[in-house]
């Protein structure tokens, strides 16, 4: 088997729109990334240098596009493309994120599958404290 492939050719941004910096961990049914862009001062996300937390969604979208891009590889084909359609259940447990210190980790769990729809449970943790939860599906083109 190939080398696994960077994230930034598993998400559909590129340069600072690339939000996860490294897989920590990942499996058939999710994955762990870990990032520090939160702490950006050019934060594409953030307005007058603040990073607001719902913007952990996007963090968590893009967890959930990592995971569909490395089952993809590993059995042998690209990611198919897919698209947010819903958020549900978010949870914020803050209000801005940019002044933490260190990492944040981003986990994205497929709960549900069908070859048109994935649904993913998403959190998002600093030093052991849960920041932002929540689900999401993604509508994903068939055949692709």
């Amino acid at each position: 088997m190939t080398a696994e492939p960077q994230i930034a050719d598993l998400v559909p941004h590129a340069g600072s729109m690339c939000l996860l910096e490294r897989v920590v961990a990942w499996d058939e049914n999710g994955v762990t990334a870990a990032t520090s862009t939160h702490r950006n001062p050019f934060h594409p996300l953030a307005r007058d240098g603040r990073l607001h937390a719902i913007h952990l969604c996007e963090y968590g979208a893009q967890a959930m596009a990592v995971h569909g891009g490395l089952v993809a590889h590993s059995r042998g084909g690209r990611a198919q493309a897919g698209l947010l359609v819903t958020l549900r259940d978010v949870e914020l447990r803050c209000d801005f994120v940019e002044a933490l210190a260190g990492e944040l980790l981003v986990e994205a769990r497929r709960i549900h599958a069908t070859p048109t729809a994935w649904q993913y449970e998403f959190s998002v943790t600093h030093a052991g404290r849960r920041l932002a939860q929540g689900r999401a599906m993604v509508s994903v083109a068939s055949g692709s």
